[in-house]
C-alpha cells in the first residue's frame, strides 16, 4: 500500500492531457516493459540526465512507484548521469510535497537520501552519480534519457538493451525564482503522469 498522500496524487493524474505525439514517444517504453513482463524476465529502467539532480531523479521515483500501484512485479528504477552532481533540494521537495517520505541518510556535497512511498516498500536510494556507477546494472537494462544534451551526448551507453528518448523540459530555468517550487512540483507531476500512462498500458 503506498502512502495514502501520493495514493491521492496518482489518482487526480490526467493522462488526457499527453498529446498523441508524446504517447507516441512512450510507446517504445510500454513495449519494453510489456515484452519484460510477458517473458518473465525483471524489468529494469535507468533514466539518464546530464547532471543525474532533477528529472532522471523524479523519473527513477515515480516508475518505481507508479509500477507498484499497478502491481507491475520485477521492476527496478534507477538513475544516472554523465556526471555526478547532487540530487538538487528542491526536486526532492516536488516529491515531498506529492506524500513521499523522504531522509537524508548522508549530508555530504552529494547527499544521499532514503524516499519511500509506503511504510513497507524497499526505500529508494537517491543521489548523484553517472549512469555506469556500480550502483546501476551493468546489463539488461533500458536507457531512458530524459534530457537532450544526455540523448546527444550519448551516442553509446554500454550494456543497455534498449536506448529511448523521453526528454523533459528542465524546472533548472526557474531555480532563484518566485515560481521555483511550483514549476519542480509541475515537472514532476508532468513525469508522474506520462509514467502513469506508460504503465497504464502494460497488460
Amino acid at each position: 500500500m503506498l502512502y495514502p498522500e501520493i495514493t491521492k496524487q496518482i489518482e487526480a493524474l490526467d493522462s488526457s492531457t499527453i498529446s498523441e505525439e508524446r504517447k507516441n514517444i512512450l510507446t517504445p517504453l510500454i513495449t519494453f516493459i510489456q515484452n519484460k513482463k510477458n517473458n518473465k524476465d525483471d524489468i529494469r529502467l535507468n533514466f539518464i540526465c546530464t547532471h543525474n539532480s532533477r528529472r532522471s531523479h523524479l523519473s527513477q521515483v515515480w516508475a518505481q512507484t507508479l509500477a507498484s500501484h499497478f502491481n507491475i512485479k520485477n521492476v527496478f528504477s534507477y538513475s544516472g548521469g554523465t556526471e555526478a552532481t547532487a540530487l538538487f533540494p528542491m526536486a526532492a521537495k516536488a516529491l515531498e510535497n506529492s506524500g513521499f517520505r523522504i531522509n537524508t541518510i548522508s549530508n555530504e556535497n552529494n547527499p544521499v537520501y532514503n524516499i519511500k512511498n509506503s511504510q513497507n516498500n524497499h526505500p529508494i536510494i537517491g543521489f548523484s552519480k553517472t549512469y555506469d556507477d556500480n550502483f546501476n546494472p551493468s546489463s539488461e537494462f533500458a536507457a531512458i534519457l530524459t534530457c537532450s544534451s544526455a540523448d546527444k551526448g550519448c551516442p553509446f551507453i554500454a550494456g543497455a538493451e534498449k536506448r529511448i528518448p523521453i526528454t523533459f523540459e528542465d524546472p533548472k530555468a526557474f531555480d532563484n525564482t518566485p515560481e521555483q517550487e511550483e514549476k519542480y512540483l509541475e515537472r514532476s507531476i508532468q513525469i508522474a503522469t506520462e509514467l502513469h500512462y506508460v504503465f497504464s498500458e502494460v497488460k
